[in-house]
């Protein structure tokens, strides 16, 4: 099995994933730092000089220079508090975005490493989701907290250090209206918090079900499927709409709280105030009214502080989340791995061969594969036939090490395949799926990717390979020919005409082996024997490995092998199978007719 390492806790997968930030950042954001410091500065300043204006305004000789002054300085105090601002969302936005970037990145190319059986571990869905929401919501929390978890933290303490020695009356009531404040913000999480998990977990399953739909687009319609289809979109739907506007109307509670809190405060400051200015006589009267503007503005930025830093909390908990779940992708380990060897140093050229190999999935009891041997030199054409589920298929994924065989081992070129890199045992390999992959680009560049899908493969050789698979004839006849742009997935060209391009890519590269995995079970019979007889000629120094489920494509391999339940039960010609093994006898006359088997 492989080992997903679950990460314990939302803010240690964040502080985890913070990592991915370099020095260029890290700087950046010391920069956005002193400018932040900066703002607050200038914030805080701007009451004093409005303490000063209400002094002056009610004293009596007060010169209007010095009010135009403080005015002024009020001004400039703004204008660079909103430079700095401006400023530091530019730094933030580039930081955030080269972070998303980099995460990104990462993770797609551990999907790419990941093996099938790990890639099983998470659905399709799930990873797509990964790659695009959790990570979009972990940008936007570091885009926001990069501001807010630092400016908020500053201005609340700096604020609440100019207020302390004005009154302890309204610094009591300061500290309750927080106190309150962080009892609303903990409540909320604490509610909240859990159900972010099940939103993630409900957006994988909505992109599976519209993933579903789509690429069964075809079959839902030829069913009259449609209604069907709605249905569950519907349900997952509907879930995931309930628990969002649950997590919503939850949250919906903190922004009235905090403006009753706020109004509530500035009502209070002012009704103690009211009551303190009403005792003082003189000029103690003027200085507690200048007090009781300044407070309640600074009591606004402790309360606006925290109204900052309860955005912050409203974004963490579903960041959190998607923290984890990138790094339960990033932290799960790769169980397939490189070996050293990526040269051609080796005494034999184009051989495949099982020595005792038996398989059993990661997750399975039992064995698909049991005690597999045989060779195959180079020049030689094996095909393996058997009933389905009988482990054909299996057999030849565990040569470009899809999986790794359980017990015994299988041999290129006699050498371990777990004892060369990847890139390089791939690159001695053409293979051909049972399901023709085609990607969303033109016919050239979809051959061409059959150079490690830098497309470098020359015209000619594209034109030699399309032909030799015999789409030549139905890419003429396209508009733009070799430029014809094919949909994802070739929806705009039949079965067939996929697995003819799908063989074409894999002749492009000139492999040393072929594996061509029921490739030719879309082909019409004479498309079918065209193909063959124009391969082999073609591939006649290369070794080819086929699985097929007709007798008339491996009638002319030099080894057949018939597998049952995952033995070997049959190996052999064409014809010494005919008389030795029963199995392939009756797929061969469930067939073909028995003049047909003997002029084979």
């Amino acid at each position: 099995m492989p080992l997903i390492t679950k990460t314990k806790g939302g803010k240690g997968a964040m502080i985890k994933l913070l990592k991915e930030l370099d020095k260029k950042q890290w700087t950046l954001a010391f920069i956005s730092l002193i400018l932040i410091i900066g703002q607050v500065w200038l914030e805080l300043k701007m009451p004093d000089y409005m303490s000063e204006i209400t002094i002056l305004v009610q004293t009596e000789g007060s010169k209007m220079s010095e009010i135009l002054i403080n005015g002024g300085y009020m001004l400039l105090c703004a204008l660079g508090s909103l430079l700095s601002a401006v400023i530091v969302g530019y730094i933030v936005s580039k930081i955030s975005a080269t972070f998303s970037m980099n995460v990104r990145k990462k993770l797609f190319n551990k999907v790419q490493e990941l093996a099938t059986n790990e890639i099983k571990e998470f659905s399709t869905s799930s990873l797509i989701t990964r790659t695009t929401n959790d990570i979009t919501q972990v940008q936007m929390l570091v885009a926001m907290g990069l501001q807010l978890m630092i400016k908020a933290p500053i201005t609340a303490i700096w604020a609440v250090s100019k207020i302390l020695n004005k009154s302890w009356q309204w610094s009591a009531i300061t500290g309750v209206g927080v106190l309150i404040l962080v009892g609303v913000i903990t409540t909320l999480m604490i509610i909240v918090m859990p159900r972010f998990k099940i939103v993630q977990k409900l957006i994988d399953k909505v992109n599976g079900v519209t993933r579903e739909n789509l690429t069964g687009i075809r079959v839902v319609r030829a069913f009259n499927a449609e209604a069907y289809q709605e249905e569950k979109f519907a349900e997952v739907n509907t879930k995931l709409t309930k628990q969002q506007l649950f997590n919503q109307k939850t949250f919906a509670i903190l922004s009235p709280s905090m403006y009753l809190v706020m109004n509530f405060l500035t009502l209070g400051i002012y009704f103690v105030g009211a009551y303190l200015i009403k005792d003082a006589v003189g000029l103690e009267k003027v200085e507690l009214f200048g007090d009781m503007v300044v407070f309640s503005s600074y009591s606004m930025q402790v309360i606006m502080s925290f109204l900052m830093l309860a955005m912050i909390f409203m974004m963490l908990p579903r960041a959190q989340v998607s923290a984890s779940r990138i790094n339960e992708v990033l932290d799960t380990e790769i169980t397939i791995k490189d070996g050293k060897i990526n040269s051609d140093k080796t005494e034999e050229i184009g051989t495949v061969e099982f020595k005792n190999v038996s398989f059993k999935y990661p997750d399975g009891e039992e064995y698909v594969l049991k005690d597999i041997s045989f060779r195959a030199n180079r020049g030689e054409t094996v095909a393996f036939i058997g009933s389905t589920g009988s482990g054909k298929s299996t057999l030849i994924n565990l040569i470009p090490r899809f999986y790794d065989v359980t017990e015994g081992e299988i041999l290129i070129d006699g050498v371990n395949v777990k004892d060369y890199t990847q890139e390089f045992l791939h690159n001695k390999i053409g293979y051909v799926p049972q399901k023709a992959v085609i990607f969303n680009d033109t016919i050239n560049n979809n051959i061409a990717y059959g150079d490690n899908g830098k497309g470098k493969i020359s015209e000619s050789k594209i034109k030699e390979a399309i032909e030799i698979a015999q789409a030549k004839e139905f890419v003429e006849k396209m508009e733009d020919k070799y430029e014809t742009q094919m949909a994802q997935g070739g929806t705009n060209v039949s079965g067939g005409q996929k697995q003819r391009l799908s063989i074409a890519r894999a002749i492009a590269r000139n492999p040393e082996i072929y594996i061509f995995d029921d490739s030719f079970s879309a082909l019409d019979y004479k498309t079918d024997s065209i193909l063959r007889k124009e391969l082999k000629q073609y591939t006649k120094d290369t070794t080819t490995l086929i699985v097929a489920q007709r007798i008339g494509t491996i009638m002319n391999a030099n080894k057949i092998l018939v597998l049952d339940e995952g033995k070997v039960v049959g190996e052999g010609t064409h014809k010494e199978l005919l008389k030795t093994c029963e199995i392939y006898k009756q797929i061969a006359l469930s067939q073909l007719s028995k003049e047909e088997l003997e002029n084979g």
